[in-house]
């Protein structure tokens, strides 16, 4: 596990470099009433034609390209073993 936070595909790419690469692969979330685990849906790279893309209500940075992972189907509620990871415990 890392602490340092991934901003990039290269953090993204060394976080994931030391685990198995057969093992699966969800995001979890914390909406704030519960933890869940998604499958990964798409992965894609916005803008795709390099045009500007402006959001001038998001805080994080959006100058293009920035990728972009979505989540999938919900899996089911986050096991506590993962909560326990995250730091998320109660």
């Amino acid at each position: 596990m890392t602490d340092t936070p991934i901003a990039t595909v290269g953090d993204l790419i060394a976080a994931l470099a030391t685990h198995d690469p057969t093992a699966p692969v969800r995001l979890a979330t914390d909406s704030g009433a519960e933890y869940m685990d998604f499958t990964v849906g798409r992965v894609v790279r916005t803008p795709a034609n390099n045009n500007s893309d402006t959001d001038s209500g998001c805080v994080l940075p959006n100058d293009p390209p920035v990728v972009r992972i979505s989540t999938g189907d919900t899996s089911c509620c986050l096991p506590d073993s993962a909560t326990d990871a995250l730091g998320w415990a109660d």
